[in-house]
C-alpha cells in the first residue's frame, strides 16, 4: 500500500471540520485565551498570553513575595541516607564494617539476622557486636577472602535492617579470627588491647549529657553542669517519686558487672543503657525509651534477688 506524501516543512493537514477544542462540546466557544482547561472564577486575571496556570499542589508565582526554600535534608545525610562522619575506608579487607544498625534489638537477634543476611556473599566466619555505649549501632562481619566482603558492601549499602539503612565499609582493623587463621593473633591482641585502653580514656558518647551522681547511699539526685537552685523532688522518698524513664538501682552487690544488669533489664521493651558509677557499685541507672517502659521494668524487676540479704531496689530517678 503506498504511503502519503510526507509535508516535513508544511502545516499539518487540517482537522476535518474545523480546529478540535481540548475538552469541550462541538459548538462550545473555546476557553479564553490563558487558560487552557476552562473559564477563569470571577475577577480572576488571566496570566500573560503563552503562559498556564501551575500545576495541582505548587506555590504560585506573586511579585515581590519570596518563594519558600525547600526543607533541606537532616544533617548526616544525602537523600536520607545516613553519611558516615569520616571518609569511608576503601583499602579492601576481609572484614565489613556495618554501622547505623538499630540499637533497640537485642544483640543475639541482631547477630543472627547479620549473618542469615551476609551469607549469601560468602561464608561468614564470625559476627561481632556489642550493647556497650561506644559500640552499640556496629557491627563487624568477617569473610575468608577481599571479594566476599567487596560483593557484600556493593549489595547491601544502605540496605534497610529493622527500619534503619546499614553504611558498609572495609574494616581498619584485622578481626581476631583472621589473626588466629594467620598465626599472629598474640601480636595481634596485645595491639587491641593497647588501643583499646587508649579508647578507654576518651570521653564517653554523649559525656555532655547530665551525669548522676548519688548525695547520699540510699538517696539520688540530678547533678547538672549548669547550677540548679530549687529540686521539687528533693525531699521526697524514693518510693513516691513520680514516674521518670530512667529508674535507679541501689542496694546492687559490690560484684555485680554492667552486663548482668544490662542482661536483666534488656529483657523488657524500651530498653536503652544502663549506667554504672565507677566509685560506687552499689548503685546504677537504667534508662528506657519512656515512663511506661521503665514502669514495667520496675514493677517486675524491684526486690530482685542476687543472693542471700542481696534484694535490689528500684525506683524512679529524681527528675
Amino acid at each position: 500500500m503506498s504511503q502519503p506524501p510526507q509535508q516535513p516543512n508544511g502545516p499539518p493537514p487540517p482537522f476535518p471540520g474545523g480546529v478540535p477544542t481540548l475538552g469541550f462540546p462541538s459548538g462550545m466557544p473555546p476557553p479564553p485565551a490563558g487558560f487552557p482547561n476552562g473559564p477563569p472564577p470571577p475577577g480572576s486575571v488571566p496570566p500573560p498570553a503563552g503562559q498556564f496556570p501551575p500545576p495541582p499542589g505548587a506555590i504560585p508565582f506573586a511579585p515581590g513575595v519570596p518563594v519558600a526554600a525547600a526543607p533541606a535534608a537532616p544533617s548526616g545525610t544525602v537523600n536520607g541516607i545516613p553519611v558516615a562522619k569520616q571518609a569511608l575506608n576503601t583499602t579492601p579487607s576481609r572484614t565489613v564494617y556495618v554501622s547505623n544498625l538499630n540499637e533497640k534489638v537485642k544483640l543475639d537477634v541482631l547477630k543472627n539476622s547479620l549473618r542469615t543476611l551476609f551469607k549469601q556473599f560468602g561464608d561468614v566466619l564470625d559476627v561481632v557486636a556489642h550493647q556497650n555505649i561506644r559500640m552499640r549501632g556496629q557491627a563487624f562481619v568477617a569473610f575468608p577472602d577481599e571479594e566476599s566482603a567487596e560483593k557484600a558492601i556493593k549489595e547491601l549499602q544502605h540496605f534497610s535492617l529493622y527500619d534503619k539503612p546499614m553504611v558498609l565499609q572495609f574494616a581498619r582493623n584485622k578481626s581476631d579470627v583472621h589473626a588466629k587463621s594467620d598465626g599472629d593473633f598474640e601480636t595481634h591482641y596485645k595491639q587491641r588491647m593497647a588501643k583499646k585502653e587508649e579508647v578507654s580514656k576518651l570521653p564517653l558518647p554523649g559525656s555532655h549529657k547530665p551525669t548522676f551522681k548519688a548525695s547520699r547511699p540510699q538517696q539520688s539526685k540530678w547533678y547538672f553542669t549548669e547550677p540548679t537552685h530549687f529540686n521539687p523532688t528533693a525531699n521526697i522518698p524514693d518510693e513516691y517519686l513520680p514516674p521518670n524513664n530512667i529508674l535507679f538501682l541501689q542496694k546492687l552487690p559490690e560484684t555485680i558487672t554492667q552486663q548482668q544488669l544490662v542482661d536483666l533489664f534488656q529483657r523488657y521493651p524500651g530498653f536503652k543503657e544502663v549506667r554504672m558509677i565507677p566509685t560506687k557499685k552499689s548503685i546504677a541507672f537504667v534508662e528506657y525509651d519512656n515512663e511506661l517502659q521503665s514502669a514495667t521494668a520496675k514493677s517486675e524487676l524491684s526486690g530482685h534477688s542476687f543472693g542471700p540479704d542481696q534484694e535490689m531496689k528500684v525506683t524512679f530517678a529524681r527528675k
